[in-house]
Formats: structure tokens, C-alpha cells, sequence
């Protein structure tokens, strides 16, 4: 509806300014919409009537053609004295007079259009809104807006500082107004009072406006303003709109009963606007329907006229003072008992000291250096008692304009930080007032970059405070406002040349990590940082410096098991190669420069790899924790986080063998072999995969040639009595199995002694290295098989008896080495049974003094001519893990015998 009548409305305010197409609130017969000049993005509020809007509901009214001309006259009338309005307010400039941004313009279609400073709303439209609310949810406190403070209307809020104010400063305008401009409102309503974006309100509504009579006129009369015609403004023509007519609910008897035009007329009806404020609902106590009758009527007898007697005919209860004290010299009938304008502001209605401060405030320009130190010093003790609505719309905008003066900087953003939590909407306002103050003071515009503004040390003690309030700015800011507007605050305060704004930066670190991102705090962040701990020559810098570093890696100052989960903190690659780099550079050796360097150790130690902790960080632990200014408390410290570290690396390196190991490969529980993929003949070099060993294990073929030392059964070594058979379940073969305790086991050859583990010895078994092997000394086989030369086995025959023999023919054997080796035979017997027993074990611990310690000694080869008999390989039965190895000394001495006679004993 309105974007339509818009689009017809043409004029200089129209093209120049861009303007809503809904209107904020109304003004009487104004529609008040916002604008914006589309040069300088001015804010303001633009007043626009339509000529329709006087037409009568339902076309009643002007129907004749004679009632035309005389329609036509009144409706120039009405837009005269519209124009009036506007015009009155070009003239007249004053704080608390609605200041005029664009002249009156005509419209297309008949109808005016201006411009003023940028307002919210009028006291009539807040009693409205007020009042609805109040009827809704049941509240009786001057306050409109939700409880939790997110509804847009709590702009509006009102209540009694609020009140105080906005009467003071319409006090302030009708003084003006009487004294100074020699004009009577006429017409002083909620209507007529504006309330700006700074929670000021505004005088208004000069339609009515003219001088007194020359009897009660204070000063000269403006020849260009005419004076009121009351016979024409008394009568009420109903086919008008109210909104263009007198009201007479808040007029003065003054007109209505003496037809004299004074200044106390205006006191008269200021009074009926306070009762409006306080009553309910909000109006005025006077109800005349818009008749003059009425009017007089309701003045004729005591009841009906508002007094102390009958609480100014107001529903509430009034304060004490204005009911005994304010309302008596204003609401009452004769002029001259009535307070003036400025009267009225020395009234003790007034007097409290959050009015004063708002008095003070509004003056504040004018005032003298010391008076403005001395007020900002005091201001915070009595900020918490403000309004929020206050604080947010008079308060903190009257601060902020003074940030001009670089004396009282500090002293001005003190009082702003903290208002900032007291205020209804914090993080809006900061954002959109505080915020950019702040970057005009400190942040310069470069191109497309902030940077800091040329040294100026005038300003160190408001940065100093803005640095201290960090955590403030960084709870009512996002990460890109804090990246493009606050950081290159920060950042100035690190190249400062003062040690104090250093510190005071460095200590925000912890603050900042919590908003901006990993990439900032690495590439803008981190090397201001580093620079700042490189160069310096403080001490205390170079101790914050490293308690930066720690904050960076994620750590936490306060307790030091405290680790950071966030994705901000540096990453490993730039904590490897700038932070320990850093640490590695540092000449200066003070203990309190170690022990902060042990708190960045103690947090990469939790970061980095062990790799890197073993190579690069432990020397430099204890190259520091062996400095020479180190007391024995602090060294304790350093080899606490050494041990620490230590063990990291050891747990972390064993458990990587052992992934490696269980991901290649699994041990046996019965071997000792440690390479985990392939199994190598100790004799042969032969290499045997897992899967051949598992295939052998288990029983199944195995390939000829994994077991080419081993070509021949065990059967084949034994040289067994002539004529005696040979029994089969007495020879052990690679596939030859036995059963012990029921479990079924596969007996392989023995190429390595440690692969058999007596179950019943806690002895340790030793591997036996293979022997080296060359081109030319390839052994074969040194035994003969009985089997083979059909020689029969006696069946009470001793198995592991030991008969000499001659030793082979050179033909028969590849190595020279061993032709001196007399070739022992076996001559097997039946044991009773095939399982191995302790007695076993102890008739093998009874062979001429061996004991298991000799005979787990590793296979050594008899030199030629020598005359110590060699024990040679006897295969344990199943379950048996025996090495065999040289003869002990008891055994050589009693071994010196030759022949037969070398073996009497086991025979």
C-alpha cells in the first residue's frame, strides 16, 4: 500500500535518498518512513502526507458541487498548516527541537514531503505499544519489551530514568521555545514529541505553534509567523481527521475558557503528558470527545478535574513528588501559579544523581578537561544503576563522541568496557558502535588492508585498556570481525616500542585462539610473535614470548596437564621447523627463561613424534638442564619431563615392533627364531617361507630341498647289530609322528637346536649359528644307514647307545676336515614305550657327567687328531627341545681311551 503511494510521491527527497516501503511509525498526520541519503548513507526519517488521507471514511462529507469549493478550501488549509510544521522546524535549531535534514517538498498527487534526523518513534507510539503489552502479559511497569531482551521492540523500552530524561529535554525545548523563539506550542501532545536513535526526545508537531498575546509575550514576535486564530483551531470539524485538529484532551483552559494564548498554556498540557506516562491506560485524565462543551463541562465541578485530592485522576500511584510537589504547579487553573519551562527543570523532580549525570552528559562538550576527567572518574560507580536503554542509546553514543580527545581515551573506554555487559544487546552494540570507533582510533585503512595507524603514544593508555578488555571484544565479535578489525589492533600493540603494551598483547594469545582460525593464527598471528621473541631485550618479553608458544602448541598456563582441543593450534610441521629452531637460538641462559622453556617442552613433547622428541629434544632438554644457574628443584623439573619423554619414545617404539611384528608375522610359542617372514636353515642358508614352515608343522609334504641336510630319516643315522630287525615305530623321521598325552605332534628335522623346548625344563635354550659355509666345504651326510646295508636291529637293543666306528672313507665325504672323525653309531633299542619321561631325561644327565648346561652348549667341530670324542645330533623324541652340545671336562678325561674302551661306560 505504501510502496505504491510512494512510487506517486516525486520530489528532490525521493530521487535523493533511498527510502522503506513501510513506515516506521506515525507523527500525527505524518507517515514517518526511513531513509538514506544515497551519497553520504545518512540515515533519516522521512515525514510524508498523502492529500487522500483527509478524505472522509466512506466518501461521507463534500458531496454537493458547492461542498467541493468549500472541500477544496479546507483541504489547503490543512496542507498549510502542515507546511507550517515543517517550516517552523527550518527555523527553529536547537538540541532537543527535531532537527530538519531536507525543506518541505509538494508531491505529485497534492501531498508534502520532508526530512528530519532519524527517529524510532513518538512518545504516542511507545504508549501504544507499551500499553499492549501491558494488557497481553499483565505488566504494570513502564517497560515494553520481552524479558529475555531479544525482542526488536525492547528498543522502546521506558521507565522512570526514562521518563525524567525525555521530560527534561522537552522542558529544555519549550524554554527554548518561550524564551528564546517567542512561541507557544499550542499544541504539545505525545504526538508532538519525537524520540530519536539516541533514546533523546525531540519537540515536534508545530503545526499549531504561533506567539503569545502581546500582554504575555517575553520577547519580540517573528514577523513571519502568524498568530493563532483559537475561534478556527477550537471548532472541530468532524469530517476532517483528528489527526489534524486540536486535541483538545490535553489543551489548556487557558484557550478553551479564557481565549488567552500564553506560555503556561504548554505547562498546563506538559502536565497531562506526565499523567499519560504514569496512567492506565496511557492518556490523558481528560476525556472531552474532541467538544468544546465538554470540555467546559469537565472543568465545572472539582471531581472531574484533575487534582491532588483525586490523584490527577490517574489509575496508579504517582511518586511522591510529583504528585505533592510537580503536578499541583502545573495542572492547575490559573497561568500564573504554573511553573515555567525552566522552573520546571530545578524541580526536585529531577533531582537524583543519574539525571544530573545525564544533564552533565548532554553539556559534556562544553566542559572543561578537568571537569570531563573528573566526571569520567566517577562515572562508573553509578553505570550499574542506568537503564539498559539508556545506557545503550544515551549514555555510551555521548562517550563515544568524546574518543576525540586522546587525554581522556583511557579513562573513556574504561567506562565503555564496562557498560558493555550491562547493556540489553551487547554484541549489536559493540559491533555497531563501539567496534568501529575503536578502528578509527587505533586501525588505519591501507588499500584493502587494515593496519595499525603511525606510532602514537598518546594513544598507548587507550590501547592498553582495549588490550586488557580482550576477552570483552572477543565474546561479542565473530572470527572475521576479529580478524579484519581487532587483530590489526593487536598486532600494533606487539610492535610497540613499549614493553608494558608487548606484555599486554602477548598475554591476549589465549583469548585470540579461541576465534580466529588455524590459517591466521599461523600466517598473521604466529610470526609478529616470533619477530617480537627473536628481538627483544627484555627479559620478562622473552619469558611471555615462550608462555605464548605454549598457548600456540595448545597448552594451558595455569595447569600444565591442561592440553587445548582445538583445530587453531599450530601444527607439527611449524612447531618442528620455526618453534624449536627458536628454542635452539636462545643465548640467554636465566632460570626463569629455562623454566618457561620447560613448560613449552613438556607441551611438544605431547605433540610431536618420537623420532623427533629422541633426536631434537632430548639433547636440547639436557643441554638446558645441565645450565649452570639451574638450582637442584628446577633440574628435578628438567629430568621429570627427560624420564617423561624417555619413556615415550621407549613405549612408542616397542609398540611399533610389535605392530610391525603382528602385521608381518607371528612367533611360535615353542621357537625362538625373530625373523618374522622367513625361516633360515642355521646349516644350509636355505631360506624357508611361513607358509613351507606351517606346511611342515603340521605334517603335510614339504619340498625335497628345504630338507636337503636332513635327506635321510633319523633311522639312517643309527647303526644298529648285526641281525638285529629294524623296527619302524623306533625310527624318527620328518614324517614320522608320535602321541604323548594324547596330543598329536610332527617331528621335523632338527635344523636349528632351539626349536624343541624340553616341557618339563625351565632352562633357557640357545640358539646355535649356523656354521660358515664356503664353496669346498659342502658336508654331506657322515652317517650310513643301517637300513640301507640291511643290518637287522636287536630288539632289546639300547637306542642311544654309542658304538665308534672307523671313520668314513675320503671318497665318501666332501671335506678333508673331518676324515680324522672317528663315526659314532647308534645302536637302537626298543624302548619301552615312545614317550619321553623324567627318567629319560636323567639317564641323558648320567652320560659320564653331562648335565644340561653342557649339553646345551653350541656343536663344536673336533679338530684332527684330537682325542675328545664329539657328541652328535640326537633327536629328542616329541615334546622334547634338547641341544646337545661338546663334552664336559669329566667326560674328555675319561674319553682318552680308544676303540671300544672310549665307550665302556655307556655300554
Amino acid at each position: 500500500m505504501f510502496s505504491g503511494a510512494l512510487k506517486g510521491f516525486s520530489s528532490n527527497i525521493s530521487t535523493n535518498y533511498t527510502i522503506s516501503s513501510t513506515p516506521t511509525t506515525t507523527a500525527g498526520a505524518w507517515n514517518v518512513f526511513d531513509g538514506k541519503n544515497k551519497k553520504t548513507g545518512k540515515s533519516v526519517s522521512v515525514f510524508v502526507f498523502d492529500r487522500k488521507s483527509l478524505e472522509p471514511p466512506g466518501g461521507s462529507g463534500f458531496r454537493s458541487r458547492s461542498n467541493g469549493a468549500a472541500k477544496r478550501k479546507i483541504y489547503d488549509e490543512v496542507v498549510e498548516r502542515l507546511k507550517k510544521e515543517a517550516n517552523s522546524l527550518a527555523r527553529l535549531r536547537h538540541p532537543n527541537v527535531l532537527e530538519l535534514a531536507e525543506p518541505v517538498e509538494d508531491t505529485r498527487n497534492g501531498g508534502l514531503m520532508f526530512a528530519t534526523e532519524s527517529i524510532t518513534s513518538t512518545v504516542s507510539g511507545l504508549l501504544n505499544k507499551q500499553e499492549d503489552v501491558e494488557r497481553g502479559r499483565g505488566r504494570s511497569a513502564s517497560y515494553y519489551g520481552n524479558e529475555n531482551g531479544n525482542d526488536s521492540n525492547q528498543e522502546q523500552a521506558i521507565d522512570e530514568l526514562e521518563i525524567q530524561k525525555g521530560l527534561l529535554q522537552v522542558a529544555k525545548a519549550l524554554e527554548f521555545l518561550h524564551e528564546s523563539a517567542g512561541l507557544v506550542h499550542g499544541n504539545l501532545t505525545p504526538d508532538a514529541i519525537c524520540i530519536n536513535a539516541k533514546s533523546d526526545w525531540k519537540l515536534g508537531g508545530l503545526a499549531f505553534c504561533g506567539p503569545p498575546d502581546s500582554a504575555n509575550a517575553v520577547t519580540s514576535t517573528p514577523a513571519s509567523t502568524a498568530p493563532i486564530a483559537l475561534s478556527e483551531l477550537l471548532y472541530y470539524d468532524p469530517r476532517l481527521p483528528k489527526t489534524v485538529q486540536l486535541n483538545l484532551d490535553y489543551t489548556s483552559p487557558d484557550f478553551v475558557l479564557d481565549s488567552n494564548v500564553c506560555s503556561a498554556a504548554d505547562m498546563f498540557s506538559l502536565g497531562l503528558v506526565m499523567l499519560s506516562l504514569y496512567n492506565t491506560p496511557h492518556e490523558s485524565p481528560l476525556h472531552t470527545n474532541a467538544n468544546v462543551a465538554s470540555y467546559k463541562k469537565t472543568f465545572s465541578s472539582s471531581s472531574t478535574v484533575p487534582t491532588t485530592n483525586n490523584n490527577f485522576l490517574c489509575t496508579k500511584e504517582l511518586p511522591q513528588v510529583l504528585k505533592f510537589e510537580v503536578l499541583p504547579r502545573l495542572i492547575t487553573r490559573r497561568p500564573a501559579n504554573r511553573m515555567t519551562a525552566r522552573d520546571f527543570q530545578q524541580s526536585k523532580f529531577f533531582d537524583n544523581i543519574l539525571v544530573s549525570a545525564i544533564k552533565f552528559l548532554d553539556t559534556l562538550p562544553a566542559k572543561t578537561s578537568a571537569e570531563k576527567s573528573q566526571f569520567l572518574r566517577g562515572l562508573p560507580r553509578v553505570l550499574n544503576q542506568f537503564p539498559k536503554s539508556v545506557l545503550d542509546k544515551k549514555v555510551l553514543p555521548a562517550l563515544l563522541e568524546e574518543m576525540k580527545d586522546k587525554d581522556l581515551l583511557a579513562l573513556i573506554l574504561g567506562n565503555v568496557f564496562k557498560m558493555i555487559p550491562l547493556l540489553p544487546s551487547a554484541q549489536r552494540s559493540f559491533t555497531d558502535k563501539i567496534l568501529p570507533k575503536l578502528k578509527e582510533t587505533f586501525v588505519v585503512k591501507t588499500g584493502k588492508q587494515s593496519t595499525a595507524t603511525e606510532r602514537d603514544t598518546s594513544k598507548d593508555s587507550g590501547l592498553a585498556i582495549v588490550l586488557d578488555n580482550m576477552g570483552i571484544i572477543a565474546e561479542n565479535t565473530n572470527g572475521k570481525e576479529f580478524k579484519d578489525d581487532v587483530l590489526p589492533i593487536v598486532q600494533s600493540g606487539l610492535e610497540s616500542s613499549t614493553h608494558a603494551l608487548v606484555d599486554k598483547s602477548l598475554s591476549c594469545l589465549s583469548t585470540m585462539m579461541a576465534v580466529l582460525d588455524f590459517s591466521t593464527i599461523k600466517n598473521d598471528l604466529f610470526p609478529v610473535v616470533a619477530h617480537v621473541f627473536t628481538k627483544t631485550s627484555s627479559l620478562a618479553i622473552k619469558i611471555r614470548g615462550l608462555e605464548a608458544f605454549v598457548i600456540l602448541c595448545g597448552g594451558s598456563l595455569t595447569d600444565s596437564d591442561v592440553q587445548a582441543n582445538s583445530s587453531s593450534i599450530l601444527d607439527k610441521y611449524t612447531i618442528q621447523e620455526k618453534i624449536v629452531p627458536l628454542m635452539k637460538g636462545m643465548k640467554t641462559k636465566e632460570p626463569a627463561v629455562m623454566m618457561a622453556s620447560l613448560k613449552v617442552f613438556r607441551q611438544v613433547g605431547r605433540l610431536l613424534d618420537s623420532d623427533f622428541l629422541a633426536t631434537d629434544i632430548l639433547p636440547l632438554l639436557w643441554s638446558f638442564a645441565l645450565g649452570p644457574l639451574l638450582n637442584l628443584e628446577q633440574f628435578s623439573q628438567y629430568m621429570t619431563i627427560i624420564k617423561q619423554l624417555s619413556m615415550k619414545i621407549e613405549e612408542d617404539q616397542i609398540r611399533k615392533l610389535r605392530d610391525m611384528t603382528s602385521t608381518n608375522g607371528s612367533f611360535s610359542p615353542t621357537t625362538d627364531l625373530t625373523s618374522p617372514r622367513y625361516i633360515t636353515d642355521p646349516f644350509s642358508g636355505n631360506t624357508t617361507s611361513a607358509s613351507d614352515f606351517e606346511d611342515l608343522v603340521l605334517g603335510k609334504s614339504t619340498s625335497p630341498t628345504t630338507l636337503q641336510p636332513f635327506t635321510t630319516t633319523l633311522s639312517n643315522t643309527f647303526t644298529a647289530h648285526p641281525g638285529s630287525p629294524v623296527s619302524p615305530s623306533a625310527m624318527w623321521s620328518p614324517n614320522s609322528t608320535t602321541s604323548t598325552s594324547g596330543i598329536s605332534r610332527t617331528v621335523t628335522p632338527d635344523t636349528a637346536f632351539s626349536s624343541y623346548q624340553n616341557k618339563t625344563s625351565h632352562l633357557p635354550v640357545r640358539s646355535i649359528p649356523p656354521p660358515p659355509q664356503t664353496a669346498s666345504s659342502q658336508i654331506s651326510n657322515p652317517w650310513a644307514s643301517p637300513t640301507q646295508a640291511g643290518v637287522p636291529r636287536p630288539a632289546d637293543s639300547n637306542p642311544w647307545s654309542l658304538q665308534p666306528q672307523s671313520p668314513p672313507n675320503a671318497s665318501t665325504t666332501n671335506t678333508s676336515n673331518f676324515n680324522s672323525l672317528p663315526k659314532p653309531t647308534l645302536q637302537p633299542q626298543s624302548p619301552p614305550t615312545n614317550t619321553w619321561t623324567t627318567s629319560n631325561i636323567s639317564q641323558i644327565q648320567s652320560l659320564n657327567g653331562l648335565s644340561m648346561s653342557t649339553l646345551q652348549q653350541p656343536l663344536q667341530p673336533v679338530k684332527a687328531g684330537s682325542n675328545a670324542p664329539s657328541l652328535f645330533n640326537l633327536s629328542p623324541p616329541p615334546g622334547m627341545n634338547l641341544k646337545l652340545g661338546t663334552p664336559s671336562a669329566n667326560l674328555q678325561q675319561k674319553t682318552q681311551k680308544s676303540g671300544l674302551d672310549a665307550y665302556e661306560s655307556l655300554i
